[in-house]
């Protein structure tokens, strides 16, 4: 938000601030680039009165990254930028898509893959083969590279055509979602990809995928057919009324006999805890007892955010569980939505490690895991699918205990085991679920050697790359969190199985529970043997938590 400036608020971008002062300062500077390049290239529109305001207005209802990302030696891409998102503005001209062929030649020296490109640069098509606008990133390719075998030929790795796909539409949840599944259908591999949404809410998705062999011209009315189909089927959900949803879904009983039904009346909101796109979480009280009130947002409600809450609601009548957070009840009717649950003094998982800085040492680490286990083997038991596990999602108690949560995506298993659709968040996503193939429980567990990973480092997954980058990294070469040199061994091999590319390797929860206290239980025993080489002489070791790990039931 913090990037919507006016143009009379250019010089402020000047105002000494740290990193952000300095980024906007480069927004300025490419700013210029772009502007200069265009008057230099006696681009006829860049000479008209009033562009270069309406040059900085394009700029500045973009988010700031896309400064900092786009290539001001292709200066002409950015006029293509703005003309789609007006088009996508245009009801007549909307859904606007963009297809080119471009050239990827991989960067030797670590620079920005832009510099490997030359002016007149021609495949054997004689089609001049411009880069792409945004092109990859330098961590991005050196981390890709690093996978490809040596043998390759040499001209086919310096010059490999492309197609880079650029679309403007409205912008709604999960459209990006939307959109690397339809590429996937329509069997394009994508290789790199930047999203954007503008502050008046329309989408810039820059895509680079392998070349088409039926032509530019075939592929932008392939896509403009198939995404005008996923916008009236859009506008088709949020036409519907009351709590209609579609019929693989369950329904909510509405005949107020429910126990878990709450009376609005008997809640009392003490302080909001966070904010998100469907709703706010808050601290309350209900009955004297300390809540957390997830509150839907009931302006705008559409058919995805009805489901998420019937979903959510179903979920969590159905499960208790120490090691899930216990359902509290529900207000089902408008102009109150919202759910109750117990609340968590400690906050999450990914709080403590990203915002507190705090550090789990070794013994910790495997507490919190064995606890999500614990809370995921009982899941699966009873069919349910996460399908969004992450640290953030990881509450823990007053006593430290560490509960699982949200469960707005998740979903009962059908029959078959298998399931469809992609979901989740990008950089904990199994490799099927991200390619839009049948998954089924065992995504769930790529996912914990996710959070596993980020426990032991304290960082975010493949924080050097955007969630896209990272995926594709994934699926199209195997990508995963780099694992610390001096990881202890059995950590190591946990971690190793829970990412299996071909999800029936992965461990059941049952089966890593086993492990986490094997491992436990070796390790308190190294550090036992440790100390007393270390001191000389016997010592007392506190036994309490690897015992109580050990000995622990889950109820």
């Amino acid at each position: 938000m913090g990037d919507s400036e006016s143009c009379s608020s250019r010089q402020s971008e000047w105002s000494p601030a740290p990193v952000q002062s300095r980024k906007r300062r480069q927004k300025v500077e490419v700013f210029n680039d772009v502007l200069d390049k265009l008057r230099e290239l006696d681009i006829e529109e860049a000479a008209e009165p009033g562009f270069e305001d309406e040059l900085w207005a394009h700029f500045s209802m973009l988010p700031l990254r896309y400064a900092l990302d786009v290539n001001t030696e292709r200066a002409e891409d950015v006029l293509l930028h703005k003309k789609l998102l007006n088009m996508a503005r245009d009801p007549l001209t909307t859904p606007a898509v963009d297809v080119r062929l471009v050239q990827h030649r991989p960067a030797c020296d670590g620079n920005s893959v832009h510099s490997s490109f030359n002016k007149g640069d021609e495949l054997e098509t004689n089609s001049l083969q411009l880069p792409p606008a945004f092109g990859l990133s330098s961590n991005y390719e050196n981390t890709l590279d690093g996978n490809e075998s040596d043998g390759q030929d040499g001209k086919s790795q310096n010059m490999r055509p492309l197609h880079e796909v650029t679309i403007s539409t409205k912008d709604k949840p999960k459209l990006l979602s939307e959109l690397t599944c339809l590429m996937s259908e329509n069997g394009l591999n994508i290789q790199e990809a930047h999203a954007f949404c503008s502050l008046d809410g329309y989408s810039l998705d820059v895509f680079v995928v392998d070349s088409w062999e039926k032509g530019i011209g075939h592929l932008r009315n392939t896509l403009v057919k198939e995404i005008s189909n996923i916008e009236k089927k859009s506008v088709s959900k949020q036409g519907r009324s009351g709590f209609v949803l579609p019929p693989s879904h369950v329904e909510i009983p509405y005949d107020g006999s429910d126990v878990w039904e709450i009376d609005a009346s008997l809640l009392t909101f003490e302080y909001k805890i966070a904010s998100g796109s469907n709703g706010d979480l808050y601290k309350g009280l209900y009955r004297s007892q300390d809540v957390a009130v997830k509150v839907f947002k009931t302006e705008g409600l559409n058919g995805e955010m009805q489901q998420e809450f019937t979903q959510e609601v179903y979920i969590l009548r159905k499960v208790r569980h120490k090691n899930v957070i216990q359902f509290i009840g529900a207000c089902t009717r408008p102009p109150l939505l919202c759910i109750v649950t117990e609340f968590m003094s400690g906050g999450s998982v990914y709080d403590f490690l990203h915002k507190k800085k705090g550090i789990f040492k070794l013994p910790a680490i495997l507490k919190v895991a064995v606890d999500v286990s614990k809370g995921m083997s009982y899941l699966h038991e009873n069919n349910i699918i996460h399908r969004d596990l992450k640290a953030a999602n990881l509450l823990m108690d007053e006593n430290e205990v560490v509960k699982i949560a949200d469960f707005g995506i998740a979903r009962v298993q059908l029959q078959s085991g298998i399931m469809t659709a992609e979901t989740g968040t990008y950089r904990w996503m199994a490799p099927e679920v991200i390619e839009h193939k049948p998954y089924n429980h065992k995504a769930d567990v790529f996912s914990f050697g996710v959070v596993l990973w980020e426990l032991l480092t304290g960082k975010i997954p493949y924080a050097y790359l955007t969630p896209l980058q990272a995926a594709v990294g994934v699926v199209q070469k195997g990508l995963r969190p780099s694992i610390p040199r001096h990881t202890h061994p059995l950590v190591v091999e946990l971690l190793e199985k829970c990412w299996q590319q071909e999800p029936s390797l992965r461990p059941e929860f049952s089966e890593i529970i086993e492990i986490l206290q094997h491992m436990a239980k070796k390790i308190f025993e190294e550090e036992r043997v440790a100390k007393k080489r270390n001191l000389g002489e016997p010592c007392q070791i506190k036994e309490e938590w690897p015992m109580k790990i050990e000995n622990e039931n889950a109820v």
